[in-house]
């Protein structure tokens, strides 16, 4: 789990080199961009190579995002080697069943032109077909296909189903958070199982990138309201991959290396849970 944050070094001893070791037995980088909502093409690919430039090595697409070629394509232009970039994708709601998410992971695999993927996860805890999926997803781990599996959107009780059933616990929960927005529930019962928890939407998509506390700590740190919050998103953990096809905002989402809130600012921050959800709902899903 982590050994790159708090409590290993401090939050000062994070970098861009900073991994979390994940239960599969793999490291994963602690900050990553998200392409959720980067149009195809060379929107996408234009991103993902600027992400690349600054720093970045984590890339987190999906099937339903269109863009899976895009960033595979932004990987063979780029010159980085593969086994320097971790790469995500997620099986789609329609794709799920044992043999329609092997054949759903195959053709993500090729769309992206790579001979493996480093993570899979389960997008959304689709009723009555989830646990058959997870299946595929554990034969594709013992294959070597995918370097390890995970779920997306999991509360307490889809987590608790899987692992009452499953052989193979996921590596990853990949959830909504922010400070104003901290499913508690879903990630202590995450720690307790091991798994690592990776945030997205970590910037609540602009919606509260003007509020008074919020601005309040970036002014105290000299920092962006938006660097602020991916800030106290590492200081917890969490794997964060923020969302931005700007090449400006894409590196100021990672100047988040060179500074620490302290536990005053954490806790001003920790205190702005207003479940603010900016997407789906999880909760609601049985």
């Amino acid at each position: 789990m982590w050994d790159g944050g708090v409590g290993v070094g401090g939050p000062m001893s994070l970098s861009f080199d900073s991994t979390v070791l994940l239960n599969h037995g793999i490291r994963m980088p602690v900050l990553g961009l998200g392409v959720f909502q980067t149009p195809p093409g060379r929107a996408t690919l234009d991103a993902v190579l600027a992400a690349f430039d600054a720093g970045y090595r984590l890339i987190d697409t999906a099937r339903i995002y269109g863009n899976e070629a895009d960033v595979g394509e932004a990987i063979r232009a780029s010159d980085l080697s593969r086994d320097e970039i971790f790469v995500t994708t997620k099986l789609w709601n329609t794709d799920h069943g044992y043999d329609e998410a092997l054949l759903a992971f195959e053709a993500s695999r090729r769309r992206m032109g790579l001979d493996h993927v480093d993570l899979y996860l389960i997008h959304w805890p689709v009723q009555g077909a989830r646990l058959e999926s997870w299946k595929a997803l554990t034969r594709l781990l013992k294959e070597g296909r995918c370097r390890a599996i995970g779920v997306s959107n999991y509360m307490v009780r889809h987590l608790d189903e899987l692992v009452g059933a499953a052989d193979v616990v996921p590596a990853v929960n990949q959830i909504e958070v922010s400070p104003f927005l901290q499913p508690r529930a879903a990630i202590a019962r995450s720690k307790d199982l091991g798994i690592q928890v990776e945030a997205y939407s970590p910037l609540t998509k602009a919606r509260r990138l003007r509020d008074a506390t919020l601005r309040a700590v970036a002014g105290h740190v000299g920092r962006s309201p938006a660097q602020v919050l991916l800030r106290w998103g590492l200081q917890k953990g969490f794997v964060v991959i923020p969302k931005s096809a700007r090449p400006e905002r894409i590196r100021e989402n990672a100047a988040v290396f060179d500074f620490e809130l302290s536990v005053e600012d954490m806790a001003l921050l920790d205190g702005l849970d207003e479940g603010l959800h900016t997407g789906w709902n999880p909760e609601a899903a049985p």
